[in-house]
């Protein structure tokens, strides 16, 4: 079986900017995945490209085995995208922009996924309402059914959470994983790292047109080896224990430990020189920190 998506070696120059540099990578069929990084790392590049809006300068992008170039109408029809942008017709009702989607695809008899998808996203109601008088939240569940509309495996995912109330990103969540569990594939870019971190399971950064980080999400955690641990004391940090001090925090003297084990030497000292430890906590990394330590050009996870 082809993978869902394959990348090999895509590079991508406009003018004098290099919007991706060698980037390569692959994503298993059923994978929920995320593609992450700053403004300007290329995600959105990267996804034009897959969606066949823009040709790399060299390399090859393959969707469900089918090169977007060469094989594009296989392609497309096996891609469903939801972009950054919300794009529509003003002159058409929800249900008639699902019908004209669905033509795209030569899917003539297509209302009753039409109408589930309606459903699914909470637009039943709005299924004759004109696209200009929805609001932005709706018009953004729209940009996903249409999407869906022709049941491609792989679905991209282009910040689609961006500005939507927290109702729509939690139904939004739900249908998507729905979605997951039936077999689709998923790719995620989304500035919002929790979400990444509840829902995929393997993870990719880009940082200014570079992959550099390709991990599962367990994994990439786990190579953080620094540890933050937070103390409150009975009395003031000793002096042996000063290099290992990263900040106060209301109260409490905050240390970065290279591994757990170091904590034993630590609590050791504290008690040679007779400091009580009052209350301890570890601070566990979550994909935030591992993703800001990444982007400011610290130690790679």
């Amino acid at each position: 079986m082809p993978q869902a998506i394959e990348i090999q070696a895509v590079s991508k120059r406009y003018g004098q900017l290099q919007a991706l540099d060698q980037v390569g990578f692959t994503v298993a069929p059923g994978e929920f995945f995320a593609l992450l990084g700053p403004n300007g790392a290329g995600k959105t590049t990267l996804i034009s490209a897959m969606a066949g809006l823009s040709r790399p300068d060299c390399g090859s992008i393959r969707i469900m085995g089918h090169d977007v170039v060469g094989d594009f109408r296989a392609a497309r029809k096996a891609l469903g995208v939801v972009p950054q942008e919300l794009v529509f017709d003003p002159f058409l009702s929800v249900r008639e922009t699902l019908r004209f989607q669905s033509g795209y695809f030569g899917l003539g008899r297509n209302d009753d996924w039409i109408d589930e998808l309606l459903f699914k996203l909470g637009l039943a109601d709005k299924a004759h309402s004109n696209m200009r008088a929805l609001s932005g939240g709706m018009k953004r569940r729209v940009m996903v059914a249409q999407a869906l509309v022709h049941r491609p495996p792989v679905i991209v995912l282009d910040e689609p959470t961006a500005g939507v109330d927290v109702e729509l990103r939690q139904s939004l969540w739900v249908f998507v994983q729905e979605l997951n569990r039936a077999g689709h594939t998923i790719v995620l870019t989304t500035h919002y790292l929790e979400e990444a971190e509840a829902l995929c399971s393997r993870i990719a950064m880009l940082k200014k047109g570079r992959l550099v980080a390709l991990e599962s999400k367990d994994k990439l955690l786990a190579h953080s080896a620094r540890r933050e641990v937070a103390l409150l004391l009975s009395g003031e940090l000793p002096t042996a224990l000063l290099p290992l001090k990263l900040r106060d925090e209301d109260r409490r003297v905050v240390l970065q430990l290279e591994h757990l084990g170091q904590l034993e030497s630590v609590l050791t000292a504290l008690r040679e020189a007779a400091v009580e430890v009052r209350e301890l906590n570890v601070v566990e990394t979550d994909l935030e920190s591992v993703f800001v330590k990444m982007m400011n050009g610290g130690p790679q996870p």
